[in-house]
């Protein structure tokens, strides 16, 4: 954990520091380690790509804690939500109405879970590839996520993941704020996305510290802030070099 700690605190810029990262992830895995405790357990996920590659860590832990009488809802969609990005768009009534969808995990489910785990623990790219071909696989949004994942893998040409590609596309289009860069790369992203404004905000920064710099940063500090600082994130403006 403070391996990750301090991995998440150097690729934030510091927006996220070192010891809050600790005392969270602390939390987190206090739960997860006291979970046998309750009567019942319910999952509740969504089919963004990046909450699908935690469910297969959380998943990975509890069988490791042998807690496998786990319940799971998991939705990708929702009657009238359009386009749907994920669970916090219910409201409590609707919530309410998806939760007789729960149903038990299997073995199946954690054993590929598992799979999935190392895969993105190790960053073992062959096995990402083996896994983003499954047409059919125990939890159905796995494969997706791997397959989005090996695109923000810097390719040859460009030196570029794609959503810096879309972060570049947004700003020479003609948009100049966060927010607007925010909008565009969501819609011409994978959906349901892969990511979510901090690592937005990164990639933009990353864009403007490269030899020679893709595109030029205006606001009160040198980089987008990385962490709830709404109003600073409301000064920048972005443009192409």
């Amino acid at each position: 954990m403070r391996a990750r700690a301090e991995f998440l605190e150097m690729v934030t810029g510091g927006g996220l520091p070192r010891e809050l990262i600790f005392e969270t992830l602390s939390a987190q895995y206090e739960k997860l380690a006291g979970a046998e405790s309750y009567d019942a357990i319910t999952l509740w996920f969504d089919g963004c790509l990046l909450d699908q590659s935690m469910l297969c860590h959380i998943l990975t832990c509890m069988r490791i804690k042998s807690l496998e009488t786990v319940k799971l809802i998991c939705v990708g969609e929702f009657p009238g939500i359009e386009p749907f990005d994920g669970l916090g768009q219910l409201s409590p009534e609707q919530l309410a109405s998806i939760y007789d969808r729960r149903q038990n995990v299997t073995k199946g489910q954690f054993d590929f879970a598992e799979r999935v785990e190392r895969a993105f623990a190790l960053q073992d790219l062959s096995e990402l590839i083996i896994l983003a071909g499954l047409r059919r696989a125990p939890l159905p949004w796995g494969p997706s996520a791997a397959a989005r994942w090996l695109q923000e893998q810097p390719d040859e040409a460009t030196g570029m993941g794609q959503l810096e590609k879309l972060a570049l596309q947004a700003v020479r289009s003609g948009l100049r704020t966060p927010r607007e860069i925010f909008i565009y790369s969501k819609a011409h992203d994978t959906h349901p996305v892969f990511w979510g404004d901090m690592t937005l905000w990164t990639k933009i920064n990353n864009l403007a510290t490269r030899i020679p710099p893709l595109v030029k940063l205006k606001g009160p500090i040198p980089f987008l802030p990385r962490w709830n600082d709404i109003e600073t994130l409301r000064s920048f403006r972005v443009y192409p070099t």
